[in-house]
C-alpha cells in the first residue's frame, strides 16, 4: 500500500531505515529495505537528505518519475535487466513497459554507526538469480559551518559465469540519455535553480561531459546547494548526466554510448562525494567546497 506525502511524492510504507548524523544533527535517512513495487527496481536509497539547517535536497517517488529514489545506485540495463525502474528503452521503439525489472537486496551489515554504514547487497533478476554482488559504503562528514560531505563508495562484482553488459539508453540510440550509476533526484521546487560546473554552466554545457565538479543551487527556504565531485581518477573519467528542466537530477554515469562489459568475476569500483550546503552558492564557492571535500581526510 502507498500514500501521497506532503510534497506530492508517492511514499512507500514500512521502510527499514537508518538515520545518519553530522555533529549530532540528522542529515539523511538510508532506506536499506524499501518494500517497493517491482516496477521501481526496488533498491536502497538515501531520502530525505537535508542541509545542516534542515532544508530537504532530495525527492523520492515523485508522481512524474515514481522510480526515482533520492540518492541511489541504479542502472537501466545490466545483462538485459532493468535495475533503474520505470519503462525500458527499446532500440528502434522507445520506452516501453516490460516485465524485466531487477532488485537490489540487502545481504548483511559490515558496519553502521551514527555517521557511517557499510553493507553487502545482491542484485537479482525477477526470478531471484544473482547478477551482481555489491559492497557499498556511505559516510557523512562535517566540512564547514554550513556544509557537510556525503561519501558514497560502491564496488560491483559480476556474480555470473558469463560476461555482463552494462548499457545506458544512449548506447541504444537515445541521444543524451547516458544515465546509470550514482544518481541524485533533486527536490521538486517552484523556484529557479542553477546548474554550475567546472566545465561551464547549464544543463547543455554539462550533460555528457566530464568535469571536476557539478553543482545544483536553489533559492528556496533560504537557499541550498549540492556539489558533486568524483573522489578518484577512475570515477573522474565518467561522464555526468544532468537534468534541470522537467526534473532535477545529477548522475555519474558508469557508461555512456558504449556498453561496459564486466567479465565473470570482474569488478568495478566508483567513489562519489556530494557536498550538501546551505545557501545559494556561485561557481567559485561551489568549486572551493568540491576541492575541500576531496582534500579532507
Amino acid at each position: 500500500m502507498e500514500h501521497s506525502g506532503t510534497t506530492g511524492s508517492v511514499v512507500a510504507e514500512r521502510p527499514d531505515a537508518l538515520a545518519l548524523h553530522v555533529d549530532g544533527r540528522e542529515v539523511a535517512s538510508y532506506v536499506w529495505r524499501s518494500h517497493l513495487p517491482a516496477s521501481t527496481a526496488p533498491r536502497p536509497y538515501l531520502h530525505p537528505v537535508r542541509t545542516l539547517a534542515g532544508t530537504v535536497v532530495t525527492d523520492a517517488r515523485p508522481h512524474s518519475h515514481t522510480h526515482q529514489l533520492g540518492i541511489s545506485i541504479a542502472a537501466p540495463d545490466i545483462g538485459g535487466r532493468n535495475f533503474w525502474g520505470g519503462r525500458t528503452f527499446v532500440a528502434g521503439h522507445g520506452p516501453a513497459w516490460l516485465d524485466d525489472h531487477g532488485a537490489q537486496q540487502h545481504r548483511r551489515w559490515l558496519r553502521h554507526t551514527e555517521s557511517e554504514l557499510a553493507h553487502t547487497l545482491n542484485w537479482v533478476d525477477r526470478d531471484g538469480a544473482e547478477l551482481l554482488y555489491e559492497r557499498r559504503e556511505i559516510a557523512c562528514h562535517p566540512l564547514s559551518p554550513g556544509a557537510w560531505t556525503l561519501s558514497v563508495r560502491t564496488r560491483l562484482l559480476n556474480a555470473t559465469d558469463n560476461p555482463l553488459q552494462i548499457r545506458s539508453p544512449a548506447a541504444l540510440g537515445r541521444v543524451g540519455a547516458g544515465y546509470g550509476g550514482f544518481f541524485w533526484r533533486g527536490p521538486s521546487r517552484s523556484e529557479r535553480v542553477r546548474v554550475l560546473s567546472s566545465a561551464g554552466d547549464g544543463e547543455r554545457a554539462v550533460n555528457g561531459t566530464t568535469a571536476e565538479w557539478v553543482a545544483v543551487s536553489g533559492a528556496g527556504q533560504g537557499g541550498w546547494t549540492v556539489v558533486f565531485a568524483p573522489a578518484d581518477a577512475i570515477t573522474a573519467a565518467d561522464r555526468w548526466f544532468v537534468r534541470s528542466r522537467d526534473y532535477l537530477g545529477v548522475g555519474s554515469s558508469l557508461t555512456w554510448d558504449r556498453p561496459l562489459v564486466l567479465e565473470p568475476g570482474g569488478a568495478i569500483a566508483r567513489h562519489i562525494l556530494a557536498v550538501v550546503a546551505d545557501g545559494t552558492l556561485d561557481s567559485d564557492a561551489a568549486g572551493a567546497l568540491a576541492a575541500s571535500a576531496r582534500s579532507a581526510p
